[in-house]
């Protein structure tokens, strides 16, 4: 049998998807198909869609699940649908080296999210700007310093840093939200007003770094030399060039055993539990406690 005498029609959001291999593992650790994972994306979706609104999309993609080969991809591939939405950008837009151009897509519908979901996409990235519907490039609109932690310093060490950038940032008027990462730490996300250019973001977040790496020197550092990392928590403040993409909040992650990208309170970072989610678990919460980004 070929792989298209395996695609099975599925009605998405006014659109036709023919999606192959349902009953693929993804995850072989806990026995997660292909079939659950979409299903995941559609349980989500009124979540996730508000966080890729407008963004292109980096995919990571794991074809053949999370046991096999996995790859890259900025542009759009040969052979997306035609309703796909798409624009032609540069590498690093509003920077003096904007770079090549990129033909991106925009998966800010139910159709696109799922067919990217059927072409192995787990993991969804995203940059911290927003483009308009003619393909201009708009002035971020949020910051985001993702924490890293360097063993034996975990996701608890990560809390106690999140609470430090929070009040700094609070100083400046700033409201931030922590979204464990799926993986060993978490991002702390916080709107912005789109006054300022990328640049000047990314210099913010630098300064604001290196401030709280000085002031903690025993807990925080805001360097990647892994000489340097080790029990400590980075704040790294790169994923805020124009180039730069971070894990969209409610993205899947790829690693062994399934884990989201998971929007949470301050209360929950209190907790000595504290761990990644699962994707039943973000369910279930979405359905009690709802969204804590809400619009943002």
């Amino acid at each position: 049998m070929s792989p298209a005498d395996d695609a099975q029609p599925m009605e998405v959001g006014g659109r036709t998807l023919r999606i192959g291999h349902l009953d693929r593992v993804v995850y072989p650790s806990v026995g997660m198909t292909k079939a659950e994972v979409l299903h995941y994306y559609l349980q989500v979706a009124p979540a996730l869609l508000r966080q890729l609104h407008d963004r292109p999309v980096t995919r990571i993609r794991w074809p053949e699940g999370v046991g096999g080969e996995k790859f890259f991809e900025k542009n759009t591939p040969r052979g997306a649908p035609s309703w796909l939405r798409r624009h032609t950008l540069p590498a690093s837009p509003g920077t003096d080296d904007e770079g090549t151009m990129l033909d991106l897509p925009v998966l800010d519908d139910l159709a696109s999210l799922v067919w990217a979901a059927s072409q192995g996409a787990l993991e969804l990235h995203t940059p911290q700007w927003r483009v308009g519907p003619r393909g201009a490039v708009r002035k971020p609109d949020r910051l985001v310093v993702d924490l890293d932690p360097g063993a034996p310093a975990g996701l608890a060490e990560c809390a106690v840093v999140a609470r430090l950038v929070r009040d700094r940032l609070a100083d400046d008027g700033l409201d931030t939200h922590p979204v464990t990462s799926g993986s060993k730490g978490l991002q702390l996300y916080a709107p912005l007003d789109g006054r300022r250019t990328a640049v000047e973001v990314r210099q913010y977040a630098r300064d604001l770094a290196h401030e709280l790496a000085a002031a903690n020197p025993r807990l925080v550092v805001a360097v990647m030399r892994k000489d340097l990392r080790g029990g400590k928590v980075l704040l790294d403040w790169s994923q805020n060039h124009p180039a730069k993409t971070t894990i969209t909040p409610y993205s899947l992650r790829g690693r062994e055993r399934p884990a989201v990208a998971a929007p949470r309170t301050w209360d929950e970072l209190d907790a000595p539990d504290l761990r990644q989610l699962t994707p039943d678990e973000v369910v279930a919460r979405l359905g009690t406690v709802g969204d804590p980004l809400g619009e943002h």
